[in-house]
């Protein structure tokens, strides 16, 4: 006869209630984890979708993720010469807002050229681009369709395909357009600014800039030689693919993170805290009957085995429910939840661990009792 459950089955309702306080709690846990892996995974959508060994930036610049860089439209052909690179492609990446059918929408463009990298790897709907002006490529979290048309500057632009997953490191969607008008769209300047600019003498600068050149490396030469004879430009910077996504999860986003590591443990505390005291209030409600089990001849591991063991079943119930309810509604939050595997395992070891140790309130408690008790009116 096991205690514990007879003890449950006696007071189910009550117990069936504490788990799901406790489902919810946990569950929060379970979010921060899944926001924090989420916030990773977007910081390095953009990136892993370029999939390229060699970034060429403006020198002095990390960009063009963590600054602002600039570099001649003419630098792809000088990248594409050095032996060793495979292919090369220029980016531009912008930032805009725009109204789309009431809903306003906080995007990044990224401009590339048709055909070498940077261009968006699978695409769930539609095509790639093929004609060098006014066609799209949307993240499908915009909600865009395609063959639906927007206006972005002074042109209208069609979306021609769709893909999935690939956001900024802030979560905003992606669009993908040819580099000629992405160029247009971030360089030139609108007919009034234009004409203050000349009316100041001013020289026009053109649009032919780009932010960033990537390039894919032979797989028979290491990406940090070629990265190191590129910098001995001096006018050029250079990260390899490695050194960008350290950049990204290290520098740009480990504030955020390291914020987000802190709710969880603060969240664990609380968890620990509030289990314990569940343990205790039910330990002494129970009071009674322990006294009578020890007046009868119970061993202390008997009574100490019914507070574990109902500590651990509420923990494991919660946990595991608050885990269902969030892996049920995680399409619901407006970031992304990963959950990984190894974090829910690691999560379910320290659940564990904190029923346990949460329990020795309550086993103090029990071990105390006077069996004198079971004879008191």
């Amino acid at each position: 006869m096991n205690l514990a459950f007879r003890d449950i089955r006696h007071k189910l309702g009550r117990f069936i209630l504490t788990c799901l306080g406790l489902s919810l709690l946990l569950g929060v846990v379970v979010t921060m984890a899944g926001i924090y892996r989420g916030q990773t995974a977007d910081a390095l959508a953009l990136l892993n979708a370029t999939d390229a060994d060699v970034w060429i930036v403006e020198s002095g610049s990390q960009g063009p993720f963590a600054e602002a860089s600039r570099v001649p439209g003419d630098t792809r052909e000088l990248v594409a010469r050095i032996y060793g690179v495979e292919e090369a492609g220029s980016l531009t990446l912008q930032t805009v807002q725009l109204l789309h059918n009431g809903r306003r929408l906080r995007i990044q463009i990224v401009g590339y050229e048709p055909g070498r990298p940077g261009a968006p790897a699978h695409l769930t709907d539609g095509r790639q681009i093929t004609s060098s002006r006014f066609e799209l490529i949307a993240d499908r979290q915009t909600g865009l369709k395609v063959g639906e048309r927007i206006t972005l500057g002074r042109d209208n632009f069609t979306v021609v395909g769709l893909t999935s997953g690939v956001v900024t490191l802030s979560g905003d969607s992606v669009l993908y357009m040819a580099l000629r008008d992405a160029q247009q769209l971030q360089f030139d300047l609108a007919p009034p600014a234009a004409r203050k600019e000349a009316a100041r003498g001013a020289q026009r600068s053109g649009t032919d800039f780009v932010n960033a050149v990537v390039a894919r490396v032979s797989p028979n030469v290491p990406s940090a030689v070629i990265a190191a004879e590129i910098a001995r430009w001096k006018h050029l910077s250079v990260l390899t693919g490695a050194q960008q996504e350290t950049l990204l999860t290290r520098t740009v986003i480990e504030r955020a993170s390291r914020q987000i590591g802190l709710f969880m443990t603060v969240l664990t505390l609380v968890s620990a805290v509030i289990i314990a005291l569940i343990v205790y209030t039910l330990t002494l409600d129970k009071t009674r009957d322990i006294a009578t089990l020890k007046m009868i001849g119970a061993p202390d591991r008997t009574i100490i085995g019914l507070i574990v063991q109902q500590a651990l079943l509420m923990g494991v119930s919660g946990f595991v429910i608050g885990t269902l309810l969030v892996y049920l509604f995680r399409g619901v939050f407006p970031r992304r939840i990963e959950m990984l595997p190894t974090d829910i395992a690691g999560l379910f070891v320290v659940v564990v661990v904190v029923c346990l140790a949460a329990s020795a309130l309550g086993v103090r408690v029990a071990v105390k009792v006077d069996p004198s008790r079971a004879l008191a009116g």
